[in-house]
């Protein structure tokens, strides 16, 4: 009985999570788009997400294959070199509780509100970002409409209300 548990343990699919300057490394030997989960700690919503749509099978499965996926705290002190930058956090206060100072990368990236989920193509350049909580058949037609380059085409409003009723999602 113990060996069931363990095998079902370790068949559930997880995303693979790693830093910004990772995924910017691991981009230079094999190109790949980025899709990076800006979060706070003390966000709601940014839990929810991580509960209920990241460890869902089918996004975990389709951000492993498609994308590196970038977990990145807006208010942590991770230092992110970024188009020959480097991005701290100068104002954040160890120890306090609730808000901190935004990271400086969060500020460069726009980030107003959380979570945002932010995508990058397979040179690091910044693409659209979506932000609040999406279950993970919302998180879908995003997910693919980057990976494929569909956003490419997607220029009106008509034509992004065509590509969603159009859109036929798998996830459950």
């Amino acid at each position: 009985m113990v060996a069931i548990l363990v095998t079902g343990v370790l068949s559930a699919q997880k995303i693979n999570w790693m830093s910004m300057n990772e995924a910017l490394e691991a981009q230079k030997e094999n190109p790949k788009k980025i899709f990076m989960d800006v979060y706070t700690d003390w966000c709601g919503p940014c839990k929810i997400l991580d509960r209920k749509t990241f460890q869902n099978e089918d996004v975990a499965k389709y951000v492993n294959k498609h994308y590196y996926a970038v977990k990145f705290n807006a208010e942590g002190t991770e230092k992110i070199t970024y188009q020959d930058f480097t991005y701290t956090n100068p104002n954040y206060k160890e120890g306090k509780r609730g808000r901190n100072s935004q990271h400086l990368f969060a500020n460069a990236l726009k980030v107003r509100a959380y979570p945002t989920m932010v995508f990058f193509d397979e040179k690091g350049k910044k693409l659209p970002a979506i932000t609040g909580y999406h279950t993970p058949e919302q998180l879908e037609i995003y997910l693919k409409m980057i990976a494929s380059d569909d956003y490419k085409e997607l220029t009106t409003q008509k034509a992004w209300k065509e590509y969603q009723e159009n859109f036929e999602g798998t996830f459950n």
